[in-house]
């Protein structure tokens, strides 16, 4: 499991970890509680060029479906085949469960863009935890 306190935070809920020049990407613990119980997961492209807030990614619950957005600007590298199967892994461990990798678009654009998101302590603020 990575530590979630080197994780980085968008406002719209995903975390992102840097991992061998890669961009992990999942949903925040927040994120899983509001959905509920997680029944289905769509998946970004493997190849798709995305940009640093882009709706890329879909995921569906019992209560309510929720876009997944691109916490940086690169293109989609992995995607985690056990969210087809079992999609609700991500209730059980949220910063366990990863859904997608960007490779970066450059090294100037991925810090600027890790900039602009939060820390866990600046993200757990917004949202009251």
């Amino acid at each position: 499991m990575k530590n979630q306190d080197t994780f980085m935070f968008a406002q719209s809920h995903e975390w992102a970890s840097e991992d061998d020049g890669l961009i992990w990407v999942g949903i925040s613990n927040h994120a899983q509680e509001a959905l509920g119980d997680v029944m289905f997961f769509q998946a970004p492209e493997i190849g798709r060029q995305v940009k640093q807030g882009e709706a890329i990614a879909a995921i569906e619950s019992v209560k309510a479906a929720s876009d997944i957005h691109a916490p940086i600007s690169g293109e989609i590298v992995a995607i985690n085949a056990e969210m087809d199967s079992s999609p609700e892994i991500i209730n059980e461990k949220p910063y366990a469960v990863w859904l997608f990798k960007i490779k970066p678009e450059s090294n100037d654009t991925l810090h600027a863009e890790l900039a602009s998101l939060m820390n866990l302590e600046q993200y757990s603020a917004t949202v009251g935890s």
